[in-house]
Order: C-alpha cells, then structure tokens, then sequence
C-alpha cells in the first residue's frame, strides 16, 4: 500500500512555497527561516522513521484483526463507521497526548514552533509512532481492516495539514462541524484560556461533546509555542528534549509515586509545587 503522506509531499511543498508568497505579498512575517527549516527537518525525518513505525503498527492491527468480533468489509457504509471512528480515537489519542506526560513527551515537538503557518503541521514527533497506535487497536477487534484504518489515519493527517494557517480567518458555519484553522490555532495557543482545547482531527464534535471545546477570541489572538519555549531550531533537541527532561525529573524525584507520576501524571505536574493546570510546557 502506498503510503498517502509520502505521495503527498510535492503538494505540502506547493502549498508551504503558496503560502509564503502570499505572505511576502501582504507583508506579513508568517515564516522565519531557521524555524521553518527546521520544522521541515522534523517532517522529513518522521516520514523516513514512520516507514519502520508503521510496517510494526500494520503486523499488530493485523494481528488483532485476526480476532475480529465482526466481519466488516470494504462497503462503503464500512468507510463512514471507520470514519467516525478514527475521528474518535485521535481525539482521545491527541487528548491523552496533552494530558499525560509520556505522549506529551513526543507531541510536544508539534507544539515547539512559535510560529503558526503550514510548515509546523510538518514538525512532527520522531518517537510519537511507535506508541500512539495505541489508541486505535479497538477498530481491527470490532472488525476493521488494517488497510482501512491507516488509510484514514492518513486522510486525517491530510486534512489536518491545511488549517496550520494565519491566512484562513472563519469558514462561517462549517466552524460548527469542523476542525478549521480557526478552532487549530486555539490549539496551538500557549494563553491561558486556549491551552487543552481543540483537540478534533477532521470534526470538532467531540470537543463540544467532551468539554475541551474553546472558541478563539480576536480580543485574545493565540501567542503559538510553550509556555516555556525551548529556544532552539536544533532538530534533535527538538526531538528529544522533553524525553530527557522527563526521565531526568523522574530520576531524582523522591519516592515510587513521584518517579510514575513524573513520566504517567499531567505534564505540569511537579512533587515540590502547585500543579499547574497546563500541560504545553
């Protein structure tokens, strides 16, 4: 199978060159060159690891499929279920990754980039793949094919890739459905008010549902990055910087519960101080 996020690199290339064109022509500052190469490093590099990544998520779903309560085909019927249902677990997936320190570790590298345009929807995790499968090995028990579940993992990512933009304001009344650029800047906003929100692939339906649903403010506009950035463009501290951070935490941490809860508990979560209540740090 034909991986869809590798055949649609020269569209990502198109897109990202369109974009800072039409920037340069309204005389906005959307790009900065050393965070945009090295968002694009991040991508290159997550495309060539995500090829082991992978071919280890497809051997397990397989596996699972093998025990399959049900026997679901192809139809198309069988498409929109697994739509819905894809759309459910990268919600709580992309959830969990802000809300446990462990996923945060690898999705924060997303995060790291204080600026807002299509190359950061290319700064992706180099470790992220290799656990964050996780959260879709119900969809082959029910009765999903492998083939069909990372096929629309990646229509999902797709999609996701376009509303990384400044220049798209509202979509009018699909901002009630859909994840639109508006409802993604929120969740790449380190204020107060927009951290933990937003965290819908295609829809945000499951915000509103689940309570983690934040309208963006234009008396408030999003401040992109950590609440406590890295200050760097260096892709393997980027990559692993949260990691070493954690495991160093956990290390000294005194006591068995402070050591699990370090590398399990909130990502704001200190055992000498006030939890915060943020995790994009």
């Amino acid at each position: 199978m034909a991986d869809l996020i590798t055949l649609a690199i020269p569209a990502f290339v198109i897109l990202l060159l369109a974009e800072a064109i039409a920037g340069a022509i309204m005389r906005r500052e959307i790009y900065e060159f050393k965070d945009a190469a090295a968002s694009i490093t991040m991508g290159l590099g997550s495309v060539f690891i995500d090829l082991s990544a992978k071919a280890l998520q497809f051997l397990i779903l397989k596996w699972l499929h093998s025990y399959a309560i049900f026997s679901i085909g192809y139809q198309w019927w069988a498409w929109v279920l697994l739509f819905f249902g894809d759309e459910f677990s990268y919600y709580w997936f992309h959830r969990v990754s802000h809300e446990c320190r462990f996923f945060w570790a690898s999705h924060v590298v997303h995060h790291s980039s204080q600026r807002y345009n299509f190359s950061t929807a290319l700064r992706q995790t180099w470790t992220g793949s290799f656990t964050s499968f996780v959260f879709w090995l119900w969809l082959p028990i029910i009765g999903f094919a492998p083939v069909m579940i990372m096929t629309m993992k990646a229509i999902s990512l797709l999609y996701q890739f376009w509303i990384h933009t400044e220049l798209v304001r509202s979509m009018g009344p699909l901002e009630t459905v859909l994840n639109t650029p508006s409802h993604h800047r929120v969740h790449h906003g380190s204020n107060p008010r927009y951290i933990d929100r937003n965290h819908g692939g295609t829809l945000i339906i499951w915000d509103k549902l689940f309570g983690s649903f934040e309208p963006e403010n234009p008396a408030d506009p999003p401040r992109f990055g950590l609440t406590h950035n890295i200050g760097s463009y260096n892709p393997v501290r980027i990559a692993f910087h949260e990691w070493l951070q954690m495991f160093r935490d956990a290390w000294t941490a005194p006591g068995w519960r402070n050591k699990f809860l370090y590398i399990f508990g909130n990502p704001g979560w200190r055992h000498d101080a006030p939890a915060r209540t943020n995790s994009t740090d």
